[in-house]
């Protein structure tokens, strides 16, 4: 009987450490389980790396069409259809010729399911955005309002750095990137993203306690808190 309480206590000891592991912004599953769990996961992951690296090689030769070429988007898309045209005229004019099958034109590209689905997808970030926006302008939280106030004001000074294009090209890049290689480092990120939190908070106890507290609207908000 005692061998197998301590056998039990030995297995706790072993197995408890990783599972009270601390995660960054508190998250207790797997990143690819937060990232969807399907293939936009695998995809973000680079589990299929040939398949990543094409997205990421197609986005670049479109960024650089644009930046590089100084293409405009009109231009590109009437290119492209004027193209594409040309290549089903000869096509459907051809067959007849070489005794071919003429080109199958599906009925429809965007199912009724799939268009619901993703209007449904959309109304529901919509809805958490305008909640969220809703939650910091309330007044309920000083805390994330100066943090929401501040990402906003780093990403304007940012924003005036490149144009709207190579923003989102770069913003596509991180997001391409920075998971494969969270999800390579992430015991390191996770230490070193938990000191980083900590410091944060102490420097906002700091701040709060030598500016904010000094406000009558803030300490009036803090008395309704309480």
């Amino acid at each position: 009987m005692d061998d197998s309480s301590s056998s039990d206590s030995d297995n706790e000891r072993f197995v408890n450490p990783t599972a009270r592991k601390k995660h960054l912004f508190g998250r207790t599953e797997p990143l690819h389980k937060v990232l969807g769990n399907g293939k936009s996961a695998d995809v973000i992951l680079w589990r299929n790396k040939q398949l990543s690296g094409s997205i990421v090689g197609c986005v670049t030769f479109i960024w650089c069409l644009f930046e590089w070429l100084n293409y405009h988007l009109l231009t590109i898309l009437c290119y492209s259809l004027m193209l594409l045209l040309a290549i089903l005229f000869v096509w459907s004019n051809a067959s007849s010729f070489f005794k071919r099958a003429p080109p199958r034109f599906p009925n429809s590209i965007v199912s009724e399911e799939t268009f619901l689905c993703i209007a449904q997808r959309v109304r529901y970030e919509i809805n958490e955005a305008f909640i969220t926006f809703q939650y910091v302008a309330s007044g309920k939280d000083l805390k994330t309002f100066l943090m929401v106030i501040a990402g906003l004001w780093i990403l304007s000074i940012i924003g005036s750095w490149f144009n709207f294009l190579t923003l989102f090209y770069i913003v596509f890049v991180l997001l391409y990137t920075l998971p494969v290689l969270y999800e390579k480092y992430e015991d390191y990120v996770d230490r070193v993203g938990e000191k980083a939190l900590v410091e944060l908070d102490k420097q906002y106890q700091v701040l709060d306690a030598m500016i904010l507290q000094k406000i009558p609207m803030v300490s009036l908000m803090n008395k309704k808190q309480e």
